[in-house]
């Protein structure tokens, strides 16, 4: 009788080690917050995105507003920055630089199969609470079937090159990574 209380004590014992330890991988992983951010928000508050203006040679006329937008949006969802226009501790500005289209493949009969579509887009950054200034060009490509016209394929395609830049921009001057 001895050796089964024992067993039940350890039992009991082992159940509320297990119930405990899994308690704490629960409440460890619910109350983790990754903003993948890596700001020191005590001495930066506000950041200044100045518009990015469309300088290709050829473009898209919306284009511009939807960069501009997907832009601002990505600090303001993704930190807690204050967006200002003038003298924000962090500053952004630049422009659309290439907006262009490539044959990537040709098919047996001699014509394309596969348009390349790429966007270019110069980025000056300005940090003036930790002393960061650099200027650096992003890009982002994407393909459509030849058989389809730019038109009608244009939006998705230039939302997803944007969507591309824009993390590439932010990685480069808030991320961690």
């Amino acid at each position: 009788m001895a050796c089964s209380n024992k067993h039940r004590i350890l039992l009991c014992l082992s159940a509320v080690c297990l119930a405990a330890t899994l308690w704490l991988l629960v409440a460890c992983s619910i109350s983790y917050s990754f903003t993948g951010t890596s700001i020191n928000y005590d001495l930066i508050k506000s950041i200044q995105i100045d518009k990015v203006a469309n300088r290709a040679p050829y473009g898209w006329a919306p284009m511009e507003a939807m960069f501009n937008n997907k832009l601002q949006d990505k600090y303001a969802n993704s930190t807690r920055l204050k967006l200002v226009k003038k003298s924000g501790d962090m500053q952004i500005a630049g422009e659309i630089t290439g907006y262009d289209q490539f044959n990537k493949a040709v098919s047996a009969d001699g014509y394309s199969s596969q348009v390349q579509l790429k966007m270019t887009v110069n980025i000056r950054f300005k940090n003036s609470k930790m002393n960061q200034q650099w200027e650096k060009q992003f890009s982002a490509t994407t393909q459509y079937d030849a058989k389809q016209s730019l038109a009608s394929v244009q939006e998705d395609l230039v939302n997803e090159m944007i969507e591309d830049i824009v993390d590439q921009i932010f990685n480069a001057t808030v991320a961690d990574w």
